[in-house]
């Protein structure tokens, strides 16, 4: 039994946020942050559009991709770091508005990286009878948590969501080109919470709080973790790195996403790149970036496809598909 994607999804704000319409109001440029980051737009939520409503909308894009309907979802996993309340989960609020009712939703939390963990805790469901079908959302308005005066953070995060509808399937797994999740590794290590946090929550101080970052370091421990992560994966799939079609990473910078590739000895052209247009968008930006490359034609059945990611705290993960 494998679990198979079968359709994707997303969705932005409708503001669109240049680099220019930022520099009117943070301390910063254009040439400043694309030289420092690659980025040169993000989206930002507005009035009525919150983390569960980019969910939904991304959702319904990934039934309508799948040929699914929504009362043939029994789990969805929804991954933030920015939900829409304490409790309960996000997750409920887009089963509630896709009318999905009475099967399993929860949310995940592992920042960045959420969207790995949360494949990886769906997969497993699936694969034990748990569900069928489900829905793995990555979600996100992360312009709520950042601190407008500090454009060392200000500047790298946008809001967004993706989504993917993952179907169990009984498979051969004789045959090499067989559809589905080959291999996930999972990673954290909170000794490293300093460095990349929010300063806020329910039980400390009783706010939302405020994201706070130290770039130098966080940029380091990335390089080294995504690479060594890739490497666990294939050496348990059996796959080499010039084996991947297609590397589908978290878009946090456009610089570490060069490092990591050159660390692993991949070509550029093999790594799917969103973070000009969209900007880091958290546990949203993988599924996002993926749904930008298979609506656009780059990933396509039967490709071997990376998905890899790191975290604040930190966390980080990769898992290996086979499309």
């Amino acid at each position: 039994m494998r679990s198979v994607i079968v359709g994707s999804g997303s969705a932005l704000p409708k503001r669109a946020v240049s680099n220019a319409e930022l520099a009117k109001t943070v301390d910063t440029s254009d040439e400043w942050i694309v030289e420092r980051t690659g980025i040169r737009n993000r989206y930002i939520a507005g009035e009525g559009e919150t983390t569960a409503t980019l969910a939904t909308d991304a959702a319904r894009e990934a039934l309508a991709a799948a040929g699914a309907d929504a009362s043939e979802i029994g789990l969805i996993v929804l991954a933030t770091a920015t939900p829409d309340q304490t409790f309960p989960a996000t997750a409920t609020r887009v089963q509630d508005a896709l009318g999905c009712h009475g099967g399993i939703a929860f949310d995940v939390a592992a920042v960045c990286s959420g969207f790995l963990y949360a494949l990886a805790t769906a997969d497993s469901m699936l694969r034990t009878g748990m569900a069928s079908k489900a829905l793995v959302i990555g979600a996100e308005t992360f312009s709520r948590i950042l601190d407008w005066e500090d454009r060392g953070t200000c500047v790298l995060f946008g809001d967004g969501a993706g989504a993917l509808v993952l179907e169990a399937r009984d498979v051969d797994e004789t045959v090499a080109d067989a559809p589905g999740i080959l291999g996930t590794k999972l990673h954290a290590d909170g000794a490293h919470n300093e460095l990349l946090y929010v300063d806020g929550g329910p039980s400390t101080t009783g706010t939302v709080g405020k994201l706070r970052m130290k770039g130098r370091e966080v940029f380091r421990h990335a390089v080294v973790n995504l690479a060594d992560v890739l490497r666990e994966v294939l050496s348990d799939t059996g796959y080499d790195a010039e084996d991947i079609d297609w590397v589908v990473p978290h878009q946090a910078n456009a610089r570490i996403l060069d490092a990591t590739a050159r660390k692993l000895g991949l070509p550029s052209e093999k790594v799917i790149v969103t973070v000009d247009r969209h900007a880091n968008t958290s546990a949203a930006s993988v599924p996002l970036a993926f749904d930008v490359a298979m609506r656009d034609g780059r990933i396509k059945s039967g490709d071997l496809v990376m998905m890899e990611a790191m975290g604040g705290g930190f966390t980080w993960g990769a898992s290996l598909i086979r499309m």
